[in-house]
C-alpha cells in the first residue's frame, strides 16, 4: 500500500483526489492543513509521496497582495518539499499550472516557452525552478501542468459558464478550442504519475479540444434548458474587455504530443 500525503486541505483538487482514492485499496491518504504554521511540526517519514496543492488561485491580483502569491506558491512549496526529503519521502507531486506559459491564446507544443504574465504564473514557474534544485535519484519531484479544470465544485471560467447555461436564453456561436480537464481525469492522471513514480514535467488534458459553445450546449441539456445559440452576439463579443474575450472564446490548446502517457487508448483519461 502507498501512503499518500495530500498538502492543502480545503483544496478543491487535493479533496477530490482523496475522494476518488478512498475506495483504491493500494492507496491510503492522508490531507494536511497548511494555512497555519503547525504543519511543520507532521512526520512526514512513513509517506511514500506528497501531492502538494496548496496555494491561491482565482484572486484578483492587486499590488498588496502580489507577495502573498510568492509565499504561498513558491515558498510554501518549497518549504514542504524540503520536509518532505528531509523526512525520506521518495516522491513530491507539485500541482503547478497552464499559466506558467502567460498565454490567453495560442498552441503550445515542446518548443514553448513558459513567459508568465501574472503573479500566479510566476509563482508557480518559480516554484518549479526551485524543485528542480531538488530532484535527485532518491528524491522525484513530478510537475503538472494542467489547463483549466473543469467540475461540479470547481472554480474559475467554468462555474460562469455552468451559470450562464442554467439562465441565458441564448449563447454565441463560436468555434473556438480550448485544452482543458474534467477532475475525474486529473485525478486519474494524479494517480498514474504515483503508480509510475513518475518524475519530470507532466501535461494531462482531455482527450479532445473543448469548445466553449459545445460545452454551454452540453451544460444547458444536463440542466434541461434550451439555449438558441447564434452568431449575431459575435460582433459584441469583440468588444469585450480582451482578457475576458479571450479566455472565455480564444483558442488555447497544448499539443497532444505533450500528453501522449494520458492519451493512449489503454490508458485514457
Amino acid at each position: 500500500m502507498k501512503r499518500i500525503l495530500i498538502c492543502g486541505a480545503g483544496s478543491f483538487i487535493g479533496d477530490s483526489f482523496a475522494a476518488y482514492l478512498q475506495n483504491d485499496d493500494a492507496f491510503s491518504v492522508d490531507i494536511l492543513d497548511m494555512q497555519n504554521e503547525a504543519w511543520r511540526e507532521k512526520d512526514f517519514s512513513g509517506y511514500d509521496a506528497v501531492f502538494h496543492v496548496a496555494g491561491i488561485a482565482h484572486r484578483k491580483e492587486t499590488a498588496e497582495n502580489r507577495d502573498l502569491y510568492f509565499k504561498v506558491n513558491r515558498d510554501l512549496c518549497i518549504e514542504t518539499a524540503r520536509h518532505a526529503k528531509n523526512c525520506g519521502v521518495g516522491q513530491f507531486v507539485f500541482l503547478s499550472s497552464m499559466s506558467v506559459y502567460g498565454l490567453l491564446e495560442g498552441h503550445i507544443d515542446k518548443d514553448t516557452q513558459p513567459s508568465p504574465t501574472s503573479a500566479y504564473g510566476k509563482s508557480k514557474l518559480e516554484a518549479e525552478k526551485m524543485l528542480e534544485t531538488l530532484c535527485d535519484a532518491s528524491f522525484r519531484v513530478a510537475v503538472l501542468r494542467p489547463p483549466m479544470v473543469y467540475g461540479e465544485g470547481c472554480k474559475g471560467n467554468y462555474p460562469l459558464l455552468a451559470a450562464l447555461a442554467k439562465k441565458t436564453p441564448a449563447f454565441p456561436d463560436i468555434k473556438n478550442a480550448r485544452s482543458m480537464i474534467s477532475i475525474e481525469n486529473l485525478c486519474k492522471a494524479v494517480k498514474q504519475v504515483l503508480d509510475t513514480n513518475g518524475s519530470g514535467l507532466f501535461f494531462p488534458q482531455d482527450p479532445e479540444y473543448v469548445c466553449t459553445t459545445e460545452m454551454v450546449r452540453g451544460l444547458a441539456k444536463k440542466y434541461g434548458r434550451k439555449i438558441w445559440f447564434t452568431r449575431l452576439f459575435n460582433p459584441i463579443i469583440k468588444r469585450l474587455p480582451f482578457s475576458v474575450r479571450k479566455k472565455l472564446f480564444g483558442s488555447l490548446t497544448y499539443d497532444k504530443s505533450l500528453s501522449e502517457e494520458f492519451l493512449k487508448t489503454e490508458n485514457a483519461v
